[in-house]
């Protein structure tokens, strides 16, 4: 998408500045209003040009002079240069690789410059210095009646711009914005300033959250809250605008889906009734109490006539795929209404064919008794079981052959990975949609599916990624919510050690032991290989193919050791997975790829390398890959670094009872920024910030439900539906 004419004729861009924006998401001049600060850093009290001395912060106010750009010399890189003069002498400014500043600031300006005293001598310069102009005219940054928390009690007219005059200045306060090469905090806040100007107050009335809302909750009007998260008098201002446009956002996500739930609601779906009792007896294991639960409250959702929606999530190990497994078999014992011949259909998407695969040899083994045709199909082939030559064997098909008896109902049983929701992709009667690790996958996915039906099929998402209670509130809204909180019996709890740099040889030698009984090992490295000369001061962590040459000529040499990454081609991953299934590989060094989902039984160590580089949920779904089988797993965790905070982290990952529980933690201790996944759920940086406020979602869902209870088509709130429907076609377009 190119960049806005308005944002581009306002601001008059240099290419470098239209990529960064682009690259930052920052398209519009709404974009550029709500591309809000991370932090912000105090000037402190001003100081004077003679009293200056390298390595302090300084604050002065002083004059502008002899602005201009040059090229560095050594990194030829542009360089903007000047002087800031006050009544004790002068001092050189310098920005690096930001040429914009001498365009940006005129000659004799009055500015405050806060930033760092370098050099040395008489050769002193302030470094990168954050400036605020400072004017007799421009003296405010706030309307009068916006000042203070204290209503006003006459509203402004609609030529009125949102800075007011004979306001004092605010003190030495900076935004400090997420950057990109060419762009830095102090172009934002000066274009941000420039932009606040130019919008006429009443735009800025048009606050999407009602006024009885905002004044419930003792939030700022839309007008204030701008105001404050980008140029704060002080820190509560900022902290209160961010937690209105938190709960704008989290009220707005709620909203819409209380009205896909409702709309679902009124939706017709297939009636699936069938008896699952044989087929639960059937597993190779006793159903936990947490299965036969989530078994009884899937089978009354497909029973009602509605389209269910559940989301079951489950730690690692719980038994989903036995859950699903069961929701498939009652929907192809059910004939299609009005037919005493044919089954209804179920389709089941994964995310990597890896996961495709492993679940199509599942489905077999829960299959295998019952005369059913599974098909998987991926990009890279499509495969059909039973054979008609054996019925105990795996056929390959074509495409052609596979998406025809799909299409006709031969084959009521279908895996695969997005290559399912594909145009040619056609059912006869499709009742049920199964996806794993894919949770936003809506009703529009689902249509896609069904082209032929008049009725919405059935929805079981799964997850074993835990997830925060404020994350599934608010992302989840339009999902009833099913937990699998008990484990299977025999499995052993993992061992979790974190391992010091001394006690390496202490965890090999266990490996070793377990390696020697004929177990299996990965080994989890955070990068794929080793950067070059020039990035590896910054990136010392250790890479996937260098710990394999270290680990087969130092450590293990008597071992088999592969290796898994992202880059290899599919075919080639198969290929390792397959020798790793097959005991042909005993130590599969890998990056998180293995994170979700891949089922080696045999395999019962696991070494992170690097661990504090993992989020703690990440941690334990990798911990996750080693609690497939009876015998005892082992995780051991090594960081790089052995920081207070670090460990702290890690102890949590020892001590925590399940990963729901590490979620909550990793929340309170990492924050939200650090979940996966922010960018796929559609939620900004500042309502993922407002996860950690259960009350503040809580609150929000409440009001968006009461909203649709009492207004199902926002027929009252007009500006409100304007809002949503922008927010979905900007989803879609995204």
């Amino acid at each position: 998408m190119r960049l806005n004419d308005e944002l581009n004729d306002t601001f008059r861009l240099t290419e470098a500045q239209k990529n960064a924006l682009k690259k930052l998401g920052v398209r519009t001049a709404k974009d550029l209003l709500y591309h809000f600060p991370f932090r912000y850093e105090q000037g402190g009290s001003e100081s004077t040009v003679a009293g200056l001395a390298a390595g302090q912060e300084a604050s002065i106010i002083g004059t502008l002079e002899k602005l201009e750009t040059k090229k560095s010399w050594r990194r030829k890189i542009p360089v903007s240069e000047g002087y800031i003069r006050d009544a004790t002498g002068r001092i050189k400014c310098r920005w690096f690789n930001q040429p914009y500043i001498a365009k940006m600031y005129s000659e004799g300006v009055v500015v405050k410059a806060t930033g760092k005293v370098s050099g040395s001598g008489e050769k002193l310069y302030l470094a990168n210095p954050q400036l605020q102009k400072i004017s007799p005219t421009e003296t405010g940054l706030f309307a009068s009646q916006e000042h203070s928390s204290k209503k006003s009690s006459g509203r402004p007219s609609s030529s009125t711009r949102i800075f007011s005059q004979n306001v004092p200045a605010a003190p030495g306060l900076f935004a400090i914005y997420p950057e990109s090469r060419g762009i830095s905090s102090l172009w934002f806040r000066s274009a941000i300033k420039k932009l606040l100007w130019s919008i006429k107050d009443d735009t800025l009335h048009k606050d999407p959250v009602p006024a009885d809302m905002l004044k419930k909750y003792n939030l700022p009007t839309l007008k204030t809250a701008l105001v404050w998260i980008h140029q704060p008098n002080e820190i509560k201002q900022a902290e209160a605008a961010r937690k209105r446009f938190a709960f704008e956002e989290v009220f707005l996500i709620q909203l819409e889906r209380g009205i896909q739930r409702q709309t679902a609601e009124k939706e017709k779906s297939f009636i699936v009734e069938a008896e699952v009792g044989d087929f639960v007896r059937d597993f190779p294991f006793s159903a936990t109490s947490a299965q036969t639960r989530a078994i009884g409250a899937v089978l009354q959702d497909m029973h009602s006539g509605h389209p269910m929606g559940r989301l079951l999530e489950g730690d690692v190990g719980s038994g989903k795929t036995a859950v699903a497994a069961t929701a498939v078999y009652a929907v192809v014992c059910t004939r299609p209404e009005g037919q005493n011949f044919g089954t209804l259909q179920a389709a089941y998407m994964a995310p990597t064919e890896i996961l495709a695969k492993q679940h199509f040899d599942s489905f077999i083994k829960f299959f295998e008794r019952h005369p059913i045709n599974i098909g998987l199909i991926t990009g890279s082939g499509c495969y059909k079981f039973p054979s008609k030559v054996s019925r105990d064997k795996i056929t390959n098909i074509s495409r052609a052959q596979l998406l025809k008896w799909v299409a006709g109902g031969e084959i009521p049983i279908l895996l695969g990975t997005h290559a399912l929701i594909q145009k040619s992709v056609q059912f006869k009667h499709l009742a049920l949609v199964i996806i794993d690790e894919q949770h936003r996958f809506g009703t529009n996915q689902r249509r896609k599916l069904a082209r032929k039906e008049k009725r919405l099929p059935h929805l079981l998402s799964m997850t074993a990624t835990p997830i925060p209670r404020t994350l599934a509130l608010t992302i989840y809204g339009d999902l009833d919510l099913t937990l699998l909180d008990e484990m299977p019996p025999g499995r052993k709890p993992v061992i979790t050690e974190i391992v010091a740099p001394k006690k390496r040889e202490g965890a090999y030698k266990k490996m070793r032991e377990d390696l020697a009984e004929g177990r299996q090992a990965y080994v989890i490295c955070p990068r794929i290989e080793e950067p070059d000369t020039e990035k590896a001061f910054a990136l010392q962590a250790k890479s996937v193919k260098e710990e394999a040459k270290r680990l087969k000529k130092e450590i293990f040499s008597e071992y088999e050791i592969g290796i898994l990454h992202s880059k290899l081609k599919t075919k080639e991953k198969d290929e390792i997975m397959q020798k790793f299934a097959n005991k042909e590989i005993d130590i599969l060094v890998a990056t998180s790829v293995v994170e979700v989902g891949v089922n080696v039984p045999n395999a019962t160590m696991i070494f992170i390398e690097g661990a504090e580089r993992f989020g703690l949920a990440q941690l334990h779904q990798l911990r996750g890959r080693v609690v497939r089988s009876e015998h005892q797993a082992y995780c051991f965790v090594c960081p790089e670094s052995r920081g207070e905070q670090t460990l702290a982290r890690l102890k949590a990952l020892t001590a925590a009872k399940n990963g729901f529980e590490l979620a909550e933690q990793d929340l309170l201790q990492r924050g939200a920024g650090t979940l996966a996944g922010g960018k796929q759920w559609g939620i900004s940086d500042v309502g993922m910030e407002a996860l950690k406020n259960l009350k503040l979602v809580e609150a929000a869902r409440a009001e968006a439900l009461e909203m649709i209870k009492k207004d199902p088509a926002l027929s009252r709130h007009l500006l409100l539906a304007e809002v949503l429907q922008n927010r979905d076609q900007q989803l879609h377009f995204e």
